[in-house]
């Protein structure tokens, strides 16, 4: 998927930068081994859990890659800033992180720059550009077209509940800003938004609250789809599902996923937020061996509503290699 990124800049990664566990001094490209560390942010998202199966099978598709076990911050960004420390200490050959939250991570990443070891950055940004690359989707662009399917499933406006991932996070933010600027002048109104922190449970209980208060809600924006898929349970359960559009984002190609959620028509619609996975693990061959890395990579995303669903499932749809 790297073909459909837009790369925007160029970073040159020097071949000393890397430094592999009880390295003999090998420059990069002559080295047998490159140990990648990578700290994902939360595996009980869906969307990261997925990430982590697809980064381990693209790893293995670079023969001196060997990925460590994946350390999972548990949305504690104390737990990442250790684990990350901790893969600095090892003197892996690359960082790859998912941040949890991009201030408290920041010094840690900075000391992984200091150590000379090439990062990259998935999905959630740092609040420092001294990263190799950073690899994610343009979420902005993603709210906002969320927010045009708003429009155009209530023209004559109305209600939208909005469900938000860690108040923080980057992502969280420019999904919930381009949704609220393609909103504008149309006569669609948020009424109500919570943190439910990209989790389905918290979704689900969050849009019981609302339900039960009496909001009048016509449709529910969710920062994920496993947040939409919660609080569409739930309104199911109290009877109200039928009047009451919801929209998702990540577009997984998994039985759980949002696009299975568009074929059963629990979704209105949900837009494409590709793992980055096969562009991670080919990143960070290139960068250990001292070749010049895109800054930044921007992923394309796509909608997807019933007409099409299928086609992409199929596109994306990786449980033949998975296993």
């Amino acid at each position: 998927m790297l073909a459909g990124a837009t790369v925007l800049a160029l970073a040159a990664v020097p071949a000393c930068s890397s430094k592999a566990p009880g390295g003999d001094g090998a420059s990069g490209g002559d080295k047998d081994e490159f140990v990648v560390g990578y700290s994902q942010a939360n595996n009980a998202e869906p969307y990261r859990a997925q990430l982590n199966l697809q980064l381990k099978y693209f790893a293995g598709k670079h023969r001196k890659l060997r990925l460590l076990p994946i350390a999972d911050a548990k949305q504690s960004s104390a737990t990442q800033v250790s684990q990350v420390q901790n893969f600095i200490q090892q003197k892996v050959d690359v960082l790859i992180v998912s941040p949890n939250e991009p201030a408290p991570l920041t010094p840690a990443v900075k000391q992984a720059c200091a150590a000379r070891i090439p990062v990259i950055v998935l999905d959630r940004t740092v609040n420092t550009d001294c990263y190799t690359s950073f690899i994610g989707g343009d979420n902005y662009a993603i709210g906002k077209r969320a927010g045009e399917r708003a429009v155009k499933a209530l023209p004559k406006g109305g209600k939208v509940a909005e469900l938000r991932g860690v108040l923080s996070a980057q992502p969280q933010i420019e999904r919930h800003r381009g949704f609220q600027d393609a909103l504008k002048g149309h006569g669609v109104e948020v009424v109500a938004h919570r943190e439910a922190k990209w989790l389905r449970a918290n979704a689900t209980q969050i849009m019981q609250q609302w339900l039960q208060r009496g909001t009048d809600i016509d449709l529910v924006y969710a920062h994920n789809d496993d947040m939409a898929i919660g609080a569409q349970l739930a309104a199911e359960s109290a009877g109200k599902a039928r009047g009451i559009r919801f929209l998702g984002i990540d577009g997984l190609a998994i039985p759980s996923g949002g696009i299975r959620a568009v074929q059963q028509r629990k979704l209105l619609a949900t837009y494409l937020y590709p793992t980055a996975a096969k562009e991670a693990a080919r990143t960070a061959a290139a960068a250990a061996s001292g070749k010049k890395v895109p800054k930044k990579q921007v992923l394309k995303t796509e909608e997807i509503m019933s007409g099409n669903a299928e086609r992409v499932y199929e596109r994306y749809d990786m449980s033949g290699k998975l296993g």
